[in-house]
């Protein structure tokens, strides 16, 4: 192994069937890993069902997807790129960029992958501490060196659901040589859409939350134009299966169902967190989920009565994040919380 590499784990949310073993519970809602309760729409499950060609490679191009993905999002087709979700793209650019000793700097709290990849690549991982509201702090641009290669922007965060001044990210940008990479997973849940076009920013989102996707494994991104070469170069010869591809672009022309199942959400997310504000320390989010305060060990509670949330602390913040479910699903949580407290 390379003396300089740090592995860590990352640990995904406890399944459904899991826990219903462990503690002898007939009902367990999941409310833990940011998914869509509805699921995919009915044209990309039909696609499901009708694929055939499971013994051919997909075409390494992925053109139809891209062209299906520059009407959507307004982005050059040319400039996109596609990979095993934004986890697979963020793993191509850092293989691209970073040699050992090279700066990541990464605001925290935040998506513990950004610093098992950096720990992976034997990049010094540089974290600035967030405001106490969660927000970036201005003084980030003291962080900045000769050495930063990578600045990693969620927007809207994760584990927390807040989004960042677009003045600050455009000066973060500007003040930098390295990439800036913003990860925009939840951007469909958000009021503002950061729309930053620069030579040095990478925008990323994926199918796997809005569009209910998780398990396909599909994310996009939109380069700068002279990095999109070296990007293809790097990634691997076939990141996205054809039957991923084939059901995204089902889904990006079934739009409407997507708009549906965010507009669900969205008026759920505002319920929730109207409830959670009674009785918790609970924070105005733009994603599909809600981070509140509460005391230490709610979580294995919570667990034990049939309700999975996250508990926030490998994300190094103390709270817990809860997603936002079916109205069902929501009203169990809410139930077996206000047991607890």
């Amino acid at each position: 192994m390379r003396k300089c590499i740090g592995f860590d784990t990352y640990v995904p949310g406890k399944s459904i069937e899991e826990v219903k073993e462990l503690y002898g519970l007939e009902r367990v809602v999941k409310l833990a890993s940011n998914e869509n309760p509805y699921g995919a729409s009915p044209r990309a499950l039909e696609v499901l069902r009708s694929f055939t060609d499971l013994h051919r490679y997909p075409n390494p191009e992925y053109r139809e997807l891209r062209e299906r993905l520059e009407e959507y999002t307004g982005w050059d087709a040319e400039r996109i790129v596609v990979g095993a979700g934004i986890d697979g793209i963020l793993e191509t650019i850092f293989t691209m960029l970073i040699d050992e000793g090279d700066e990541v700097l990464i605001p925290t709290p935040t998506f513990q992958y950004y610093g098992i990849l950096a720990r992976l690549h034997c990049a010094k991982e540089i974290k600035v501490q967030r405001r106490a509201d969660f927000q970036i702090p201005e003084n980030i641009l003291d962080f900045l060196s000769e050495r930063t290669k990578l600045v990693i922007i969620p927007f809207p965060n994760n584990p927390t659901g807040n989004i960042e001044d677009p003045k600050l990210v455009k000066e973060i940008a500007e003040s930098t040589k390295g990439i800036v990479f913003i990860d925009e997973a939840y951007i469909e849940f958000s009021d503002l859409n950061l729309d930053l076009d620069l030579e040095n920013v990478i925008i990323a989102r994926t199918m796997s939350k809005a569009f209910g996707l998780a398990n396909l494994r599909i994310g996009y991104a939109r380069l700068p134009e002279w990095l999109v070469k070296y990007y293809r170069s790097a990634s691997t010869p076939f990141p996205v299966s054809t039957l991923a591809e084939k059901v995204a672009i089902a889904s990006l022309e079934d739009i409407e169902w997507m708009k549906e199942c965010v507009r669900k959400i969205r008026s759920e997310r505002e319920r929730i967190f109207r409830e959670l504000r009674k009785f918790v320390n609970v924070y105005p989010s733009q994603a599909n989920f809600v981070f509140f305060k509460s005391r230490e060990g709610l979580a294995d509670e919570l667990l034990k009565k049939g309700v999975i949330i996250r508990d926030c602390r490998s994300f190094e913040v103390s709270g817990y994040r809860v997603t936002i479910g079916k109205p069902e699903e929501n009203d169990f949580f809410l139930e077996k919380l206000r047991e607890l407290l």
